[in-house]
């Protein structure tokens, strides 16, 4: 390790880079930060991003995770987003694996569809059946929200579990979801776990591969949400 690593310069050099001071920081407002972002997106994808109903949910999941890897990852069902967006008008609610995934969701929107978003991850009675049961606490969530008699979208950002037990439930014959989100993150069972519900007939947007996270599923919802009531273009 040379001086400079030493010293907390890290791995990448600045040898030679224009120091950045305040004047180059530009002055902008929040909408229009998110306008540029988009502006940039779009730019920088150029075709690679197709010109349908997928397009802006797309271009989201990138403005929120800077990755253009998701213009081939993710995956959409033949269909998805008209069936999605009734399923939202009709009053859906969104189920979520985590809570920073619900924290996430945009609640003005989604109310504005007469739609309710619920984690069940803290419950006491989800820990006590999980322990009894030694299965994962994200597995449980998903028949305590089948229970629920409610047409509902599940957002997976965290537990392949969820998405494991969603296809039992749904090979069994006991749940219909409007809607999978699958996208968690990680590397046991990820993989596979995305495949299994890209398996099925349920309507499905799906993050092929490791990639994910619970940022990303509540910024899919979102799409959906803004694409709904046409709050943000």
């Amino acid at each position: 390790m040379d001086r400079k690593q030493k010293a907390g310069a890290g791995i990448y050099s600045t040898e030679g880079q224009k120091r950045i001071t305040p004047d180059d920081i530009e002055r902008l407002g929040p909408m229009e930060i998110e306008r540029r972002s988009f502006s940039i997106i779009t730019e920088e994808a150029g075709s690679r991003i197709a010109d349908d109903e997928r397009s802006m949910i797309v271009k989201r999941v990138i403005h929120t995770t800077a990755d253009f890897d998701y213009i081939e990852n993710l995956c959409f069902s033949d269909g998805v987003v008209s069936r999605a967006l009734e399923a939202l008008k009709n009053g859906a609610w969104i189920i979520t694996d985590t809570n920073m995934a619900l924290s996430g969701i945009n609640k003005a929107s989604l109310k504005k569809a007469g739609g309710e978003a619920h984690c069940f991850m803290a419950d006491e009675d989800v820990a006590q059946r999980a322990k009894s049961l030694g299965v994962t606490r994200a597995s449980v969530c998903v028949d305590k929200a089948a229970a629920l008699g409610h047409p509902l979208i599940y957002a997976v950002g965290n537990a392949p579990t969820a998405l494991i037990r969603l296809y039992e439930l749904i090979c069994d014959g006991k749940i219909r979801p409007e809607l999978i989100i699958g996208v968690p993150v990680g590397f046991v069972n990820v993989v596979q776990s995305k495949e299994l519900i890209m398996q099925t007939d349920i309507p499905y947007i799906v993050a092929r591969g490791r990639k994910g996270g619970s940022n990303v599923a509540a910024c899919i919802c979102n799409a959906l949400l803004y694409m709904l009531d046409g709050s943000r273009g």
